[in-house]
C-alpha cells in the first residue's frame, strides 16, 4: 500500500485516544522553538518516514519524498534533513509526529484527522496494470467485460476491492496482503508486477505511485490506467499533502506557500519517479 493512501485504510486500526495518551516528550527534543511557539525545529527538517519504502522514502534518500524533503528544506531556511524512520504500520503517527520528535511527514493523504494537512501537492488515483500489447489493450475501467474471468491482483482492504467485488471480479482475484514490513520484504506492488510477468495474474490494481515507479523497472512494457471513470463505488483518487501536527498553524502556513511557490518544480520531480499526475478535471499532467 502506498504511503500516503496508506493512512486512510488503516485510520481504524490505530486509536486516537492512544495517541491522546503518548507521552509528548517535549523536554527530550532537541527541535528549536518555531513561531507562536510551536514545537518545529526552525534549523533543521526533522522528516517521519519508512526507512524502506520506495518510491516514497528509503534511507538511501533515492526516494521522492526524501527528494522533496531536500527541496522543503532549501525553500524553508533549514540547513539540512535529519529523519526519524519508523515502519509504515499502525501507531507511525503516534511514534513519530505525535511523540514530537518530528515536524513533517512528506506525504499524507488529505482528510485523515491523525494529522493537519497543508494544502495538497499531488493528486494521484489507483490504477489498472496488464501488458501493454496483450488481449486487455484498451481497458479503462473495472466494468470491462474483457476483465470477466481474468485474475486480477489486489490489495486486501484497499478501496478497489470494492469495485472489484461489485463487478464480479473478486471470485478469481489473488489477494496480497496490505500490511508488509517492507524492510525484510518486497512491496507489494513489486510482487504484483512480478506475479504478471510470469503470468501469475492477468492484471493488477495498485495505487498509482507505486505502480508507476514498478511498472517503469518492468522487463514488458505494462499499460498504467488511471481508474478516473469508475461509476459509484469506492474513492479511487486522493489529493496528497504533508501533514504536520494539529498545533502547528504556522508551519503548515510556511509549507503551503512553499508547495504554492514550488509546484511546477514539484510535479517535475513526481514524473521523473513515474508518479500518475492527475489535475481536478481527471486529466493526466505531463510536464
Amino acid at each position: 500500500m502506498a504511503h500516503g493512501v496508506q493512512w486512510t485504510c488503516r485510520t481504524a486500526l490505530v486509536s486516537m485516544a492512544m495517541a491522546a495518551l503518548m507521552p509528548l516528550q517535549v523536554h527530550s527534543q532537541s527541535a528549536g522553538l518555531g513561531a507562536a511557539g510551536e514545537l518545529v525545529d526552525t534549523d533543521t527538517l526533522r522528516v517521519c518516514a519508512d526507512p524502506s519504502n520506495m518510491p516514497f522514502s528509503d534511507k538511501s534518500g533515492e526516494g521522492f519524498e526524501n527528494k522533496l524533503a531536500e527541496m522543503v528544506a532549501a525553500g524553508t531556511g533549514r540547513s539540512s534533513v535529519a529523519y526519524t524512520w519508523f515502519p509504515s504500520i499502525p501507531g507511525f503517527v503516534r511514534n513519530t509526529l505525535g511523540a514530537n520528535r518530528c515536524d513533517i511527514i512528506m506525504g499524507y493523504a488529505q482528510g485523515d484527522e491523525l494529522v493537519q494537512n497543508t494544502n495538497a501537492y499531488y493528486r494521484s488515483s489507483y490504477v489498472l496494470l496488464y501488458k501493454k500489447d496483450g488481449d486487455l489493450a484498451g481497458v479503462k475501467t473495472l466494468t470491462d467485460p474483457k476483465l470477466v474471468d481474468k485474475r486480477i491482483g489486489v490489495v486486501h482492504g484497499t478501496s478497489p476491492s470494492a469495485n472489484m467485488a461489485a463487478a464480479k471480479l473478486m471470485r478469481k482475484a489473488k489477494i496480497y496482503p496490505l500490511v508488509v514490513d517492507t524492510r525484510v520484504a518486497p512491496s507489494m506492488a513489486e510482487v504484483m508486477i512480478r506475479d504478471m510477468t510470469a503470468g501469475v495474474i492477468d492484471a493488477a490494481v495498485i495505487w498509482g505511485p507505486m505502480a508507476g515507479y514498478y511498472a517503469s523497472k518492468s522487463a514488458v512494457e505494462l499499460a498504467v490506467v488511471p481508474l478516473t471513470r469508475e461509476k459509484g463505488g469506492s474513492r479511487m483518487t486522493y489529493r496528497i499533502t504533508m501533514g504536520v501536527r494539529p498545533s502547528d498553524q504556522e508551519w503548515k502556513r510556511t509549507l503551503n506557500t512553499f508547495i504554492r511557490d514550488n509546484q511546477t518544480d514539484i510535479n517535475e520531480l513526481l514524473l521523473s519517479y513515474g508518479v500518475p499526475l492527475l489535475n481536478e478535471q481527471d486529466e493526466m499532467i505531463t510536464e
